[in-house]
């Protein structure tokens, strides 16, 4: 068996962290078996990673004190380094890339640097120029470079994929099967998040953060709201830094009874099936694996026209400019789109890498 260390699951069940348990709930692992770097007490999927055979370490995180960090790394490193065949790490900056200075120092051969963001504008002026930094360093310390799309390369990496040694397209593919459509859990998760049958609703699935904008999709949200009184509610899944300015700028507009703030869940495919339209606005996106899923489960989308065009998989997905001026286009493409019903196109997820059985297939041989 092959072992693996994979550093990149954090306490929020976000993105990444949904990449990274894709590939390995379809891994064979009997041949690869993943062990986690984690520098959070708290783990996102740590009953699952254990009830599958992985094992988590746990360190001091950096920010929280540097010194013991280094020694966590030393005295892990020095244990364990051994043990792996790769280093995957999975990661949305390069501020910080000790795990390969170290993996390189103990003797770790394949040394994956994975790309999961094609920018990332909510950073400190001291990440972004750490960031900036070492990816002209990047070349001592990593053997292979992985994006999750083509759009990522120059941003994170500072050069075209041509210049970048094995370099690979690393799909963020899903489990088709768990997104497809059912009226039976549609008809549960509206009655448990009080939709009524008369009442369209707007989902949004991301880390409530700058990158992912919802406060254009409140403003968007009150328009169409006073426009058609009563006839959309709007979700808000996850959590983090913008949480209580955009519950305050939610009680400004009076949209209480309207919005809906879901916090983290782990069931998204169920909260997906209540669904009527997905609204994505985000400011940018390496390759979203939440539009994916609510592509997956043939909802009508609406998404920033920043977001990379290789995550628009069905026809049912158009893509806006995310300006004052184009409120009005939002709100008449949700009305548009109200009218309308879900629709996955299988075959099209299949020739764009897309469905998990296959493409973990390809990460396996990798390893």
């Amino acid at each position: 068996m092959k072992k693996v260390l994979v550093f990149g699951m954090t306490e929020n069940p976000g993105g990444m962290e949904s990449v990274i348990m894709n590939y390995y709930r379809h891994i064979d692992r009997t041949k690869v078996q993943f062990e986690f770097l984690c520098n959070t007490e708290i783990v996102a999927y740590s009953d699952e990673i254990e009830s599958m055979g992985g094992i988590i370490h746990r360190i001091t995180a950096r920010s929280v004190n540097p010194r013991k960090y280094k020694n966590d790394l030393v005295e892990f490193f020095d244990k364990n380094a051994s043990k792996y065949c790769a280093l995957w790490f999975n990661t949305c900056s390069l501020a910080n890339i000790d795990y390969l200075k170290y993996a390189k120092k103990y003797g770790i051969k394949k040394r994956i640097i994975h790309c999961h963001n094609a920018a990332n504008g909510g950073d400190s002026f001291l990440r972004s120029m750490l960031h900036k930094l070492h990816r002209k360093e990047l070349v001592k310390y990593a053997t292979d470079y992985w994006t999750c799309s083509e759009e990522a390369n120059k941003w994170f990496f500072g050069k075209e994929k041509d210049e970048l040694p094995n370099y690979r397209l690393i799909y963020n593919a899903i489990d088709l099967n768990q997104f497809a459509p059912d009226n039976n859990i549609r008809k549960e998760y509206r009655n448990k998040i009080g939709i009524q049958d008369d009442e369209i609703l707007i989902g949004h699935d991301g880390r409530l953060h700058y990158q992912k904008n919802q406060e254009y999709l409140i403003n968007v949200f009150d328009r169409l709201n006073k426009k058609f009184p009563g006839k959309y509610k709007l979700l808000l899944i996850g959590q983090g830094d913008d949480e209580e300015k955009l519950k305050n700028l939610v009680s400004q507009k009076h949209l209480e009874d309207r919005v809906i703030f879901q916090g983290l869940v782990n069931n998204m495919n169920d909260y997906l099936q209540a669904m009527d339209i997905f609204a994505f606005p985000s400011r940018f996106e390496g390759l979203s694996i939440a539009l994916l899923e609510a592509q997956a489960n043939g909802l009508p989308c609406v998404i920033s026209e920043k977001i990379s065009k290789a995550s628009k998989v069905n026809n049912n997905v158009v893509m806006l400019p995310i300006t004052d001026q184009a409120i009005d286009s939002w709100i008449n493409q949700i009305d548009l789109y109200s009218k309308t019903s879900k629709y996955v196109d299988i075959d099209h997820f299949e020739q764009q890498h897309f469905d998990i059985n296959n493409e973990a297939k390809i990460l396996q041989e990798l390893f």
